[in-house]
């Protein structure tokens, strides 16, 4: 069973075509990577999905139902992470995560133990201080865990790593593969190391299209090749290794950081 479905998606700004006639589905209880260079179309997409903005063609199911531009009815099934989450500095991690529950009509009781349990699971149990103190890092991981409050059978995460330090990335990841055969995750990114690591299939989005869609087993097959991946917890070290390799004639050509721009690398999977 397919958790979303988007069949011939088109939309345009003006004279400008964002999203072009584009297909996909995305089955139940998967981790499924929406990649593409900044730019592509993701974020269009995504809000699409949750209703914010109107399709100029093509429909979008989720769970069965259709979505619907406005006060679509099937953001009760969906819960999202933008890319910067907005909080209420003045507040702590309860005191937001109860707000946010009392708006979509959970009850005290379901709200206190759905609290506690999100969070653990991202690591925010024993932090009381006030979100406008919070690193980068844990306002995404509050993030998080605000948008699986509800119990939704779809989370829509829009670049939730992008602007993270590798230890943050890392973090946020590891939520995401915990909750992987609960829920079912669109993960937008930019960043191929990440899909890698989480996702069960790729859709890749080029200048509003998709130039590819295939499960992540069959991709690696397909195009493997011999690698090397070293993860590194400051952009020094990784300088350092570098130069250390470099003196001793053994260097890569290239090496790719998390700020790359992949979009080369799309289109050379897609051929």
């Amino acid at each position: 069973m397919n958790t979303l479905e988007i069949r011939n998606l088109s939309k345009r700004f003006g004279l400008h075509k964002v999203i072009d006639n584009i297909s996909f589905s995305v089955p139940e209880n998967c981790v499924f990577g929406f990649i593409g260079a900044n730019g592509a179309g993701k974020t269009t997409t995504m809000k699409m999905i949750l209703g914010l903005l109107r399709a100029d063609g093509g429909e979008i199911i989720v769970c069965g139902e259709r979505v619907r531009f406005g006060a679509t009815k099937t953001n009760r099934l969906i819960g999202y992470l933008p890319d910067v989450p907005e909080f209420y500095n003045y507040m702590r991690p309860k005191e937001y995560l109860r707000l946010c529950g009392e708006i979509v009509g959970l009850r005290d009781k379901t709200i206190k133990a759905r609290s506690s349990e999100l969070l653990a699971l991202v690591g925010l149990s024993d932090v009381n201080k006030k979100i406008g103190g919070f690193s980068r890092g844990m306002k995404q991981r509050l993030g998080m865990a605000q948008a699986l409050l509800g119990e939704p059978k779809l989370l829509i995460c829009d670049e939730p790593t992008s602007a993270l330090d590798p230890l943050g990335r890392k973090e946020v990841l590891n939520i995401l593969q915990q909750i992987k055969g609960k829920t079912t995750v669109i993960f937008s990114t930019h960043i191929l190391s990440d899909v890698e690591r989480i996702c069960d299939r790729v859709a890749v989005l080029h200048k509003g299209s998709i130039v590819l869609e295939s499960a992540m087993g069959d991709l690696k097959f397909q195009h493997k090749t011999k690698a090397m991946t070293i993860e590194f917890g400051h952009e020094v070290d990784s300088d350092e290794v570098m130069n250390v390799l470099r003196e001793n004639h053994f260097a890569p050509t290239s090496y790719e950081t998390p700020a790359a721009s992949i979009e080369d690398m799309f289109l050379e999977v897609a051929k």
